[in-house]
């Protein structure tokens, strides 16, 4: 078989991320229908979800395996099937003992897509010896637009949620077919320099780009969350108008990861991590400070820029200060996507009724602000020296 070019790599490990985001956003989107049908309670439902997160954690772990023994490509493949194979199932009635064993094999397939696109999203810009995971991580984005218009398409032509889903199900098994001789190999796969690698340094880059991650993910889950009830049960916005702060949330993170690859290389790491984290804050803060529609709107707009960047520039960075065992650093550093998820859902959403939205929507902003010693630790971190194996 011809070797695949890395450009062409990149395209199919670009089209791993929009199998992601396309099943992620149909599954959120699908949560009214699939309540509907399976005649679920919101208690329910939010347990289901957190079990969901936990299985994730899981499958972050498990692509740790699979990378370390066989190749992050195997890991990539399992993923994308198991994600192909939980949403095919969510697409018909099921007792809900099942429906929730079907949820939790997505999850972990969820998980092991998400570390392990990140794996292979390292290995590729690597090769191409250039910045491109904002980008990569930009069709993801791209994908979850277009699995919300292609939900509401479904729905409103009588089609349903099942069609949606199930086209987003077909993507992602088309995918794991279609990459997996054509994904980069992994780490256990490559012949080039080794390098040495301390267990104390290897540990700090965990905790510094995780922390990266966690507030990241503290923060865009905030918003993904509570943004729409912030603005229609806190502001009275219209009904029409109280998903706005979402879109403008998610236009800006689309944005920023279709720029930063140019940006990042030039103003240094360290400059964006601080001016990304800096950003996300203020947009929170303009939503917690200031009780308008306009303001909220434009404060998620505003925390989507720095959130857009973060994240992408924290798994580049992990991948790269810990080179020779970058497959389980990044399955490490993934794990806390899940814990800062599951805090900007959970604790805002406790928040609420004692305080309201308005001044829980500052916790994101203690976050930022606590993470920013942290990322100036990204000064120390050094790529470790090659040498010849």
């Amino acid at each position: 078989m011809s070797e695949v070019s890395p450009g062409s790599r990149a395209r199919l490990i670009g089209a791993g991320y929009a199998a992601q985001g396309l099943g992620y956003a149909a599954v959120v989107t699908a949560l009214p229908a699939f309540k509907d049908r399976q005649g679920l309670s919101d208690a329910f439902v939010s347990a289901i979800l957190l079990l969901v997160c936990v299985a994730a954690a899981g499958g972050s772990v498990l692509a740790e395996q699979v990378a370390a023994r066989w190749g992050s490509r195997y890991a990539l493949t399992t993923g994308l099937l198991l994600v192909g194979a939980g949403l095919a199932c969510t697409t018909f009635y099921t007792p809900n003992a099942l429906f929730t064993a079907i949820l939790l094999i997505y999850g972990v397939g969820l998980g092991t897509v998400d570390a392990s696109l990140s794996m292979q999203g390292v290995l590729v810009q690597a090769r191409l010896g250039r910045s491109v995971m904002s980008r990569l991580f930009a069709a993801y984005t791209a994908a979850a637009i277009a699995a919300a218009l292609l939900m509401s398409g479904s729905l409103a032509s009588g089609a349903g949620a099942a069609t949606a889903v199930g086209t987003a199900g077909a993507f992602a098994v088309l995918v794991a077919l279609a990459g997996f001789h054509a994904f980069e190999p992994g780490r256990t796969e490559r012949s080039h320099v080794v390098h040495h690698e301390t267990g104390v340094a290897v540990r700090r880059v965990i905790w510094v780009c995780g922390m990266l991650i966690f507030t990241a993910f503290l923060v865009d889950s905030a918003v993904s969350t509570w943004s729409t009830v912030y603005l229609e049960d806190s502001l009275a916005a219209a009904s029409s108008v109280a998903p706005l702060g979402y879109a403008a949330y998610q236009a800006t993170v689309l944005v920023s990861r279709l720029v930063a690859d140019h940006v990042v290389p030039r103003a240094g790491r360290l400059p964006m991590a601080l001016g990304s984290l800096a950003v996300s804050g203020a947009g929170c803060l303009l939503v917690s400070a200031i009780p308008s529609t306009g303001a909220a709107v434009a404060g998620f707009a505003i925390a989507g820029i720095g959130v857009g960047v973060l994240v992408p520039l924290a798994f580049s960075a992990a991948g790269e200060f810990a080179a020779a065992s970058s497959d389980e650093v990044i399955a490490r550093v993934n794990l806390f996507n899940y814990g800062g998820a599951l805090v900007g859902a959970v604790l805002l959403g406790a928040l609420s009724s004692p305080i309201g939205l308005q001044f829980a929507f500052f916790i994101p902003v203690l976050g930022v602000l606590a993470t920013i010693p942290l990322a100036r630790r990204l000064r120390h971190l050094a790529a470790p020296t090659p040498v010849a194996p």
